[in-house]
């Protein structure tokens, strides 16, 4: 077995280096006769034929050999030494040729022992080599301004040489998969570490903290010493360009450069550093990725590990900066933002199917998503702490705070309709709420119901028109905001069509209750009240509905949704007068003379249509 083991190993080496036809060559010419060997032998000191030898040596040999044990034995035993010698001589021949014939039948192994030797020797040699080539071209990485991707490409294209070590030497080609992944390591390290820092120096100087929350009042005071707040509290809730950053044009666009920004004085919000600092990441780490695996041979697991060992101090160097900057984060957009361009970079990794950074995606998120719901759950606290009365002079006109949720609030709908996420929509219900309750809150602070009603329409009505910008228009808060306005409109019309046009609306609803209960007769003594109602609208109505115009127009700071309460009001009008007409035209009254004062319906609703406000 031992045999076989050794010849099958001879037989792998050989195929590597020589062919079997070369090593018997190489034995035969080593098995050719000696000529020189057959000349005569001048043995000098040791030829007995000599007349120089001294025979006092012979019988100190003689005597050696009769203490012989074999010796003894065959004198003993009387046998003839003569005989006896010739027998060892035929023994000793016997096994002469054997071992003849065994180094005959070992031959080829001898060759092939002798060409692994010579094997052996080529491989040591290609061995070094071959590590000098590969550590050369590793090392040149760490020259200054090198880009590391042209001998990367080198590398590739000699991916044989690190299968030709881990076939031979392991512990060579462990010994360049360590030096590889220090140096990179070191590079990416010291490269992101690099450009992170030269990022953040283009960022706004300006940035919101704990005192800018929605429900802060603009008029708050602060500190002799404190800093002075934003120019305008507002644009922390506004997203404006900011989007942007999550178009396929910028997401996958071009890192920035500092110090080209910087030349130009041009300044940033955290999202867009962020975009660019990881894309950045996206683009190195999914090519590190694909070169890990192609050029030393792994897959699945052993490809992440390898892929942690060379990026993973760049990685938890970016999730050590992100979770400072996190922790004194108060701009939720800009956490928003940040989460949603994770989530298509994700998107994109996974498209490439290169799982590297997956579970870096997921650490950040982890960091993120906790900072962005803290922030919303300070907003709508401190909307639900708000004072109305510590909010300065009343304002029929929509509120600062309703404004700043209107924004915010169409901002994080319109980001989030790409990746819905359940738990963003639930905090925004909560907003929601509170922006209801203190939008009430502060219409209660009017004296007279027109009042409320034009504040809460204002309100209503301004909040709906930026939502309606960027979010769906079945999204829960444009339903929500649509039907709080068209009740509040509905209510509003009846209230300023009550004071032209009260004493008429007033006899047509208790005139169509007691019909129904069969009970108009009750009214056929209102002649004088009826008379009165017939003239009086007759002669005042255009004057009405002509000043009604006017103040719709100038209490409502929307003139779309101006129109549309004038438009209402004139409809509804027109249907009470007809309910009139109804009215009177019942038994009870139809020989009432006045009758024939009224306005003919259809002539009535020409008239008013010169009156509806035109777009």
């Amino acid at each position: 077995m031992a045999d076989r083991a050794v010849t099958a190993a001879m037989s792998d080496v050989n195929t590597t280096v020589h062919s079997t036809a070369n090593s018997m060559a190489y034995l035969q010419d080593e098995m050719k006769p000696d000529t020189d060997a057959m000349a005569p032998l001048n043995l000098g000191d040791l030829d007995l034929t000599t007349d120089e030898f001294i025979l006092d040596e012979v019988d100190i040999h003689i005597q050696a050999n009769l203490e012989d044990d074999l010796v003894k034995e065959a004198l003993k035993t009387g046998v003839d030494l003569r005989q006896y010698s010739k027998q060892v001589e035929d023994e000793l021949q016997r096994i002469e040729q054997a071992s003849i014939k065994d180094y005959i039948k070992e031959s080829q192994n001898i060759a092939s022992l002798h060409n692994q030797i010579t094997a052996c020797d080529s491989i040591l040699e290609a061995v070094t080599k071959i590590r000098e080539f590969i550590l050369q071209k590793i090392y040149s990485f760490r020259k200054p301004m090198t880009n590391y991707q042209i001998p990367q490409n080198t590398l590739l294209k000699y991916r044989f040489f690190y299968q030709f070590l881990l076939a031979n030497e392991r512990t060579v080609a462990k010994e360049i998969r360590d030096e590889y992944v220090d140096t990179m390591s070191k590079i990416y390290y010291s490269y992101f570490k690099s450009y992170s820092g030269r990022l953040l120096k283009v960022q706004y100087e300006e940035v919101a903290d704990k005192d800018d929350l929605m429900g802060v009042e603009d008029t708050a005071k602060k500190g002799f010493f404190s800093k002075p707040s934003l120019k305008s509290r507002n644009t922390i809730f506004t997203l404006g360009q900011r989007g942007a950053v999550l178009s396929p044009a910028e997401l996958e666009g071009p890192i920035l450069i500092p110090h080209t920004a910087q030349r130009g004085d041009c300044r940033y919000p955290y999202e867009t550093l962020f975009r660019s600092q990881h894309y950045a990441l996206l683009d190195n780490g999914c090519r590190e990725f694909l070169f890990l695996s192609d050029f030393f041979m792994v897959a699945g697991n052993s490809a992440l590990d390898l892929f942690n060992s060379v990026m993973g101090k760049t990685l938890s160097l970016f999730l050590k900066s992100m979770s400072t900057y996190v922790s004194d984060c108060y701009d939720s957009i800009a956490v928003f933002l940040c989460i949603h361009i994770i989530l298509r970079f994700r998107a994109i990794t996974n498209k490439r199917t290169i799982p590297a950074l997956d579970k870096y995606w997921d650490a950040v998120l982890e960091l993120l998503w906790p900072r962005f719901e803290l922030i919303l759950e300070m907003n709508i606290q401190s909307i639900r702490n708000t004072d109305p009365q510590k909010l300065g002079v009343l304002d029929t006109r929509p509120h600062y705070i309703t404004r700043r949720y209107a924004e915010f609030s169409s901002a994080i709908v319109s980001i989030n309709q790409t990746f819905t996420s359940e738990r963003t929509h639930t905090l925004l219900g909560q907003l929601q709420v509170e922006v209801e309750n203190f939008v009430l809150k502060m219409a209660a602070e009017f004296p007279s119901r027109r009042d409320q009603l034009i504040f809460l329409i204002n309100n209503y009505d301004m909040m709906l028109s930026v939502l309606m910008e960027r979010a769906a228009d079945d999204s829960k808060e444009v339903e929500g905001f649509q039907q709080l306005l068209q009740a509040r409109s509905q209510e509003f019309i009846e209230e300023i069509l009550s004071s032209p046009f009260g004493g008429m609306i007033a006899f047509v609803k208790e005139s169509e209750a007691l019909t129904e209960k069969g009970q108009l007769d009750r009214l056929k003594n209102d002649e004088a009240r009826i008379t009165q109602l017939v003239r009086g609208f007759s002669s005042t109505w255009k004057q009405s509905v002509e000043a009604l115009s006017q103040d719709v127009m100038r209490s409502f700071t929307n003139f779309k949704n101006g129109t549309g309460i004038i438009q209402g009001a004139l409809t509804q009008l027109i249907q009470y007068y007809h309910g009139f007409h109804k009215v009177l035209a019942q038994p009870t009254f139809r020989s009432l003379a006045v009758r024939s004062e009224l306005i003919n319906l259809h002539h009535l609703m020409v008239e008013v249509k010169k009156h509806k406000p035109n777009f």
